[in-house]
C-alpha cells in the first residue's frame, strides 16, 4: 500500500495554503518581509528531485514556472529567487521568493537575514486568495 502524502509539520506551521496543482500543493509563507511561496510535490517520501520520476520532474518544473509567473505578476517584484534546499526540512519543497531591491535582505539570500515579519491582519489571507485566483487551472484550498 502506498503511503499517503503528509505535509511536514514545520512547513504547515510556517505557511498557509494557496492552491493545489496537478502534482504539488502551493503555500504562502507567513513572512511579510518577502512574498514567498512553497511548491511542495504531493509525493510521500520525496526528499530530493531525484525522488520524482522523469514525468513528475517535468511537471514540477512547469508548476514552478507557473507559480513564478503568477508571483511576479501579482507582486511586481524585481527578481525571483527559486531554490530547493531542504537542509532544515527534508521534505522536497521549492521556494519561490519575490525579491525587491528595497527588501531587508537585498541583494543577499533571505535566510536568517531578519526575523520573520507578521502580515497585517487579513493581509496574509488576502494575498493567498489573490494568488489562488490568479493561478490558472488550480483548485484553491480552504483557508
Amino acid at each position: 500500500m502506498k503511503a499517503p502524502f503528509e505535509l511536514d509539520a514545520r512547513l504547515a506551521a510556517d505557511s498557509v495554503p494557496v492552491a493545489d496543482l496537478a502534482l504539488s500543493t502551493v503555500r504562502l509563507m507567513k513572512d511579510a518581509n518577502y512574498p514567498w511561496l512553497l511548491v511542495v510535490p504531493k509525493k510521500a517520501g520525496a526528499v530530493e528531485l531525484i525522488d520524482l520520476d522523469c514525468d513528475e520532474r517535468a511537471v514540477l518544473v512547469e508548476e514552478i514556472a507557473t507559480v513564478s509567473e503568477v508571483l511576479k505578476a501579482v507582486t511586481g517584484c524585481d527578481k525571483l529567487n527559486v531554490a530547493a534546499l531542504g537542509n532544515v526540512v527534508a521534505q522536497l519543497h521549492v521556494h519561490v521568493i519575490a525579491r525587491f531591491a528595497t527588501d531587508a535582505a537585498w541583494p543577499g539570500p533571505v535566510w536568517n537575514k531578519v526575523p520573520a515579519l507578521a502580515y497585517a491582519e487579513g493581509a496574509l489571507e488576502a494575498l493567498a486568495a489573490r494568488l489562488a485566483d490568479t493561478l490558472p487551472g488550480t483548485a484553491a484550498v480552504a483557508r
